[in-house]
């Protein structure tokens, strides 16, 4: 069975690390049963062909270096949208062509990008299959509705990253019920992060820190976070707090840092490969989303063993956290119901006869995140009557 990963990108958003972990799972435990392929379409893979190759995946090139993904427009909403057109015109025959030439037995997963697979499925017949696979909080609107619904009866199965989210697609009517399935990222794989916690890093001043991950964007809401730690560092002096990720809000954000006089209490550390080595000694991790589906972030400090506070925005962050089961939920941009979380996350922390109370979260936390390692994603998928009928 050969499995193809449509996912072309921009930025490197957490979705890219889950269709790497998806692939070298289902090629790795499969025992070469399945063979995986990346479809490079615009040159973004290239910078991942070490991991790739290494892992035996083969990649699909419809370009032969990464110049032109380089020289695309980016970092704000109108730029993005001028790229995904580029995107689009630049390889809608390259993509006809290559599906044409797939065989019955050949699936192609959609990820990222997804309007130009579908339309080409809606107006077009392949002998191939074709999956759905939703990545992030899907904003419904009109003209994504209307492509899903004229594609659903040409698509194998829909993945959804979450319960919440099948449950939505299911109300709304959008897809056959039947062909919807909750399959988890692959967030992680165990042994990688226990490799990538072991590195050390050097970081001057910050014994206590609290830390956020995810590109500066409007949907993280990193000025929020900073307004909140303002507040807090009244009270609680000697915390710092360590932001990771890139996006066009961070000018913004520094000019924020510089006017409320946190320069040397709030860092801006950019994208870190490897997060785990500033996730394992963080004091807790926050996160102040207005959207997340699942949250790779909070499921990857949980495998740190990192308390976690996080807003309650659909779809993931509830769902993994449950009822404060697994950390600290807040209301949405609500700041009091946050700084009040936090102060409770505190009193955990530091009174010892209720220290219990923060274990056990962290504890379920922990236990949870195994939901999301490559192997359980594999399993998932195999279990599945199409892929269980043809491997096993």
């Amino acid at each position: 069975m050969n499995l193809y990963y449509w996912a072309p990108f921009l930025s490197k958003v957490a979705t890219v690390n889950s269709v790497l972990n998806s692939a070298s799972s289902l090629q790795r435990y499969s025992k070469n049963n399945i063979k995986t392929y990346i479809i490079n379409v615009i040159g973004e893979w290239f910078s991942f062909s070490d991991e790739i190759h290494k892992e035996g995946i083969q990649m699909i090139n419809f370009i032969n270096n990464d110049n032109f993904y380089r020289n695309l427009p980016r970092n704000n909403f109108f730029n993005s949208r001028i790229s995904y057109l580029i995107i689009f015109f630049f390889s809608f025959i390259k993509l006809h062509k290559f599906l044409r030439n797939r065989k019955e037995n050949d699936i192609i997963i959609v990820h990222l990008i997804t309007i130009l697979p579908l339309l080409l499925i809606i107006f077009f017949n392949f002998k191939c299959k074709f999956i759905l696979r939703i990545s992030g909080y899907p904003k419904m609107n009109l003209i994504r509705t209307l492509i899903w619904k004229l594609a659903s009866k040409k698509l194998l199965y829909v993945f959804s990253p979450t319960i919440g989210t099948a449950n939505m697609l299911i109300k709304n009517d959008i897809f056959d019920k039947k062909i919807i399935v909750t399959i988890r990222d692959p967030v992680f794989d165990i042994n990688n992060v226990k490799i990538c916690r072991k590195k050390k890093i050097n970081l001057l001043n910050c014994n206590n820190y609290l830390i956020s991950i995810g590109r500066l964007t409007n949907q993280k809401n990193h000025k929020f976070l900073i307004s909140f730690f303002n507040e807090v560092r009244k009270k609680y002096k000697d915390l710092s707090l360590l932001i990771l990720g890139d996006g066009e809000k961070r000018k913004e954000l520094l000019l924020q840092i510089k006017l409320l006089n946190l320069q040397n209490s709030v860092y801006l550390l950019g994208y870190k490969k490897n997060i785990f080595k500033y996730l394992k000694n963080a004091f807790c991790f926050i996160l102040t989303s207005k959207w997340e589906d699942p949250g790779f972030v909070i499921i990857e400090a949980a495998a740190c063993r990192v308390p976690i506070i996080s807003s309650n925005c659909p779809n993931g962050p509830e769902e993994f956290l449950g009822e404060d089961i697994r950390g600290y939920l807040y209301k949405e941009g609500n700041m009091i119901d946050l700084i009040k979380k936090f102060n409770i996350f505190y009193d955990d922390y530091s009174n010892r006869n209720n220290n219990s109370i923060l274990k056990l979260k962290i504890k379920n936390a922990l236990i949870e995140s195994r939901k999301y390692t490559s192997f359980k994603h594999y399993l998932d998928i195999t279990r599945l009557d199409y892929f269980n009928e043809r491997i096993c």
